[in-house]
């Protein structure tokens, strides 16, 4: 009984196993599966999904850079909200150098969709209705199967 305990280190000892003995776990899906895809990540494919539809039909469209912000900034010059209905996305026109822009609001269009389906044709709606504004044309024209369900 001559041997003292020895007082531990303050380094904490590399893990060699969790709390049961199951050893290390790693992910839950390998990145290259759409389960580790985010929400954003997979809204901002269905928008290109659909730009890439509408570009087979106007070549045009490569020049119209499309964007995907989560909300629509506050509105009005005072930065109060006003009593419309909140957008779904919006155009900018080009300007300075500047290439003409579509925007797509990623929550308010997936706070008015249910599932994947219902949400990728509802993108496809916003992104015909803004480029056909853009170009000055009725959705129609611009997707002959707009608004068919």
């Amino acid at each position: 009984m001559d041997d003292p305990v020895q007082p531990r280190s303050a380094e904490p000892r590399p893990r060699r196993r969790d709390r049961h003995g199951r050893g290390m776990r790693g992910p839950v899906a390998p990145p290259q599966v759409p389960l580790s895809a985010s929400r954003a990540e997979v809204f901002t494919d269905l928008v290109q999904d659909s730009v890439e539809r509408l570009e087979r039909r106007w070549p045009q469209l490569s020049d119209i850079d499309f964007l995907v912000l989560e909300v629509p900034p506050l509105g009005g010059d005072d930065g109060e909200w006003s009593d419309e209905a909140v957008p779904l996305g919006g155009t900018i026109e080009a300007a300075e150098g500047r290439p003409a822009r579509v925007v797509i609001y990623r929550r308010p269009v997936e706070i008015r969709t249910k599932g994947r389906e219902e949400r990728a044709a509802l993108v496809h709606e916003v992104v015909v209705e803004q480029v056909a504004e853009l170009l000055g044309l009725s959705p129609e024209s611009v997707d002959p199967r707009y608004g068919e369900d």
